[in-house]
């Protein structure tokens, strides 16, 4: 083979397959320094191609694609942070406001910007959902954590001022999220289940207590509380019915 050089093109003589691995026989015609071909024989070289992983489809190494697959199902920690900071400012500005705040006004008091916010929240609806839950959410883990207090009559009262902060942030918002008016929407049954259980966490120790009256269920404590809420029109109106959760909460005390 002294003084011969290999040129292209290469010619395929032959492709096998076995066990997923295909095998390519190369056969290369030798030439001379000249450029003349050589009428000698060809040399044959092999190449041997593996399966490749994404002409199959699919990544090879399993375990590389479960972590794959988790990394993109998993939001950024960045990503949840600025939900809660949303939610939060959100639930802010729509009290202080009577529902009628902008969202550029949610985002500039969460500090971040109005892309943001509409990739979290595409409508206005959406938000105020969002916050809706979230204050229902929060209620009953206050629930939780006052269950088993000392005195159970003054746990309900903690958790019935609790309520008024949330029925403020609802009736601020009223006016937009529709599903909320709606009695049979999800959002709507949702809400009234949490809250009478909430409530019922704390209503039945404080009736074996014998502390609290037996004939007030938890479900009238719970529409007594909305429709006081609900009945104000004022600004300003939270302390007011605060006042009268103080004496509604007296007036349900055993032999008074």
């Amino acid at each position: 083979m002294s003084g011969q050089a290999f040129a292209p093109p290469w010619r395929w003589i032959a492709g096998r397959r076995r066990a997923g691995v295909r095998r390519f026989d190369l056969s290369l015609q030798p030439v001379s320094k000249d450029g003349l071909r050589s009428t000698g024989e060809p040399v044959r070289a092999y190449y041997t191609e593996g399966p490749s992983a994404f002409k199959c489809g699919r990544i090879i190494n399993s375990e590389m694609e479960r972590e794959l697959t988790t990394a993109m199902r998993r939001p950024r920690a960045d990503s949840l942070r600025n939900r809660e900071k949303l939610i939060a400012a959100a639930a802010v500005v729509f009290r202080e406001t009577g529902g009628g705040g902008t969202l550029e006004a949610v985002a500039r008091r969460a500090g971040v910007g109005i892309g943001t916010l509409y990739r979290h929240f595409p409508t206005r609806e959406a938000l105020f959902e969002a916050v809706y839950r979230r204050e229902i959410e929060q209620l009953a883990k206050l629930s939780e954590e006052l269950e088993g207090a000392e005195d159970p009559v003054a746990a309900l009262r903690s958790f019935l001022h609790g309520m008024v902060g949330m029925v403020a942030t609802k009736k601020g918002m009223i006016a937009a999220l529709a599903v909320a008016i709606d009695g049979s929407s999800e959002i709507a049954c949702f809400s009234l289940a949490s809250l009478s259980t909430a409530i019922e966490r704390l209503h039945g120790p404080a009736v074996a207590s014998g502390r609290l009256r037996d004939d007030i269920s938890a479900d009238d404590i719970l529409q007594t509380v909305i429709g006081m809420c609900l009945a104000r029109r004022e600004e300003r109106w939270e302390p007011a019915v605060i006042r009268l959760i103080d004496v509604f909460v007296d007036g349900l005390r055993a032999g008074d």
